[in-house]
């Protein structure tokens, strides 16, 4: 089992990166909402910061991580693709994406391992 400060420092970038991306999903849908008024296609924004956030939110509950995971993965990939129509590169979505892959291929982190118990210690 991994050193404790380990594992504290994998879940502190794991929720760390969950509630950013949430945040900014979720300002994004509001935004989107405030526009569809004055742009049919805020639609279709509003409609991807949605599900980006669900996703987000998925991502943080350890049994649903990897749905969410590749729930994030896809917006991401959807969001580079029309930003790259647009002619523009959001830098930062590939961090996002990085990140959510690393925590997807670490998978969730055991209770024992937070907790600190070693199954293979002598008990008391």
């Amino acid at each position: 089992m991994p050193p404790r400060r380990l594992v504290f420092a994998f879940l502190t970038f794991w929720f760390t990166l969950g509630v950013v991306v949430l945040v900014a999903s979720a300002e994004t849908f509001l935004a989107a909402l405030r526009g569809v008024a004055h742009a049919p296609s805020h639609v279709h924004l509003a409609a991807l910061a949605g599900a980006e956030a669900v996703a987000a939110a998925l991502f943080l509950v350890p049994r649903t991580m990897r749905i969410g995971a590749f729930g994030l993965l896809a917006t991401f990939a959807i969001a580079l693709a029309v930003h790259a129509l647009a002619g523009q590169f959001p830098i930062v979505l590939l961090v996002y994406a990085a990140g959510t892959a690393f925590v997807l291929v670490h998978g969730p982190v055991p209770w024992d391992a937070i907790r600190g118990h070693r199954p293979d210690a002598p008990h008391a």
